[in-house]
């Protein structure tokens, strides 16, 4: 684990005390990483053992939430603890050593409860977000289409108002857990007789609701985390309005800068550690297969836990900040980056100290699965949450400051524009 020393030398007797709790509830409630092979990511099936995995999962949000260990720095009234991101902070120390099943609740408490914190009704908030936190409630994240991916704005899927309802109609793609999700954010078109950022609109859409339908998209893992979802009369009732009416573009760039943050920075309120801890089990892989001696993998895993640090420190400012009341800002493309650039070097490594057991291995050996699977699914995370060309166009632009990309069709109605789908 990597700690600051000197951050527990000058903690107030206050931070003693909650990490001192802290470490007895994890040690009582939770499992070391070196004792199990288990994920704690999200899950990728909707056979019977994921759905078991699931349960778990619940089971210990739940566990967590009881325990005053959930939502540490979020406002009490909506069923966080209303504590510092001193305290979040010695949490994700204490629980590095351990598996946290948080993996179906990363899309809830990291993108969208904090849309709902800032776009929703108080009605909302208090009806979902409490719910979010214990995990009674798994969210995802309805954006993506076959059309619309980087350029979210060009979106078709249409919301019509029919009385105090309004009715769906449209496709969503790459949805990451929308296969067992209860509630998800949706992004549609409400208006296309203006440009295409002012006539969005976002809601809360039932997962279960008639006219939803779910369909698993295989990847190169084998896995299916991912999702599209159809959306044929579904209707939704006003109140599940978040925002104002062909104002939604407000909302889900909140959601998408939060998904950055989350990503990058471990955001959420979910106690993992950013970056996993990587760096550890990269050290026990080489020291596992005799090679950590090698002065050239060592120089790579020197590079490794460099990487892991700054990433680390950056996330700090960037949740003390967000914690200080700032919306999240381009510093969250400099984490998300970061994080799949790390995510994409650690799984080089650990395919460095695997050898042809990276590429073949004997049946029962999760741990080359384990890091092949990485390998093989850096690439798409670090498309999720936006690509690193697009993170990059948003540095360029809002930090050093350079001309934006040309827009020929920021202007104009939407009807008239020429989209794909």
């Amino acid at each position: 684990m990597i700690a600051s020393e000197a951050h527990k030398a000058d903690e107030s007797a206050e931070l003693v005390e909650f990490r001192t709790r802290a470490r007895a509830w994890l040690a009582e409630s939770a499992e070391r990483r070196d004792a199990v092979q288990v994920s704690d990511d999200a899950l990728d099936e909707n056979d019977g053992e994921s759905l078991h995995a699931l349960e778990t999962a619940k089971r210990f949000q739940a566990k967590l939430f009881d325990a005053g260990l959930a939502g540490l720095s979020w406002p009490k009234v909506y069923g966080g603890q209303g504590l510092t991101m001193e305290h979040q902070r010695v949490f994700n120390e204490e629980a590095a050593d351990y598996v946290i099943p948080t993996g179906p609740f990363i899309i809830g408490l990291g993108m969208c409860a904090p849309t709902l914190l800032e776009y929703g009704t108080e009605e909302q908030r208090l009806a979902h977000v409490p719910r979010m936190l214990r995990g009674d409630e798994v969210w995802c994240q309805l954006f993506s289409e076959p059309g619309a991916g980087s350029d979210v704005a060009s979106l078709q899927t249409r919301a019509v108002r029919d009385g105090e309802e309004w009715v769906l109609n449209g496709q969503k793609v790459w949805t990451s857990g929308g296969h067992y999700s209860d509630y998800g954010l949706i992004v549609t078109r409400t208006n296309v007789d203006v440009p295409k950022h002012k006539g969005i609109t976002m809601f809360i859409v039932d997962m279960r609701s008639p006219g939803v339908s779910i369909r698993p998209l295989r990847q190169m893992t084998g896995t299916s985390g991912f999702n599209e979802v159809f959306f044929d009369d579904v209707r939704v009732p006003s109140s599940n309005l978040v925002g104002a009416v062909d104002e939604g573009w407000r909302a889900a760039i909140g959601t998408l800068m939060n998904e950055r943050v989350s990503i990058g920075a471990g955001g959420g309120g979910l106690g993992r550690r950013v970056g996993g801890g990587e760096f550890d089990a990269l050290i026990e892989l080489a020291r596992d297969r005799g090679v950590l001696a090698d002065p050239v993998l060592r120089q790579s895993l020197a590079s490794v836990y460099i990487e892991e640090r700054i990433l680390e420190l950056l996330s700090q400012r960037i949740r003390a900040d967000v914690r200080a009341g700032k919306a999240p800002g381009p510093e969250g493309s400099i984490a998300k980056l970061a994080g799949t650039q790390l995510a994409r070097h650690v799984a080089d490594v650990a395919e460095e100290i695997l050898g042809a057991a990276g590429q073949a291995w004997e049946p029962g050996d999760a741990v080359s699965r384990r890091w092949t699977t990485a390998l093989l699914a850096a690439p798409g995370n670090s498309i999720a949450g936006g690509t690193p060309e697009i993170m990059k166009n948003i540095l360029g632009e809002r930090v050093l400051g350079l001309p934006k990309e040309p827009q020929v069709d920021r202007d104009v109605p939407f009807r008239d524009v020429k989209v794909s789908g």
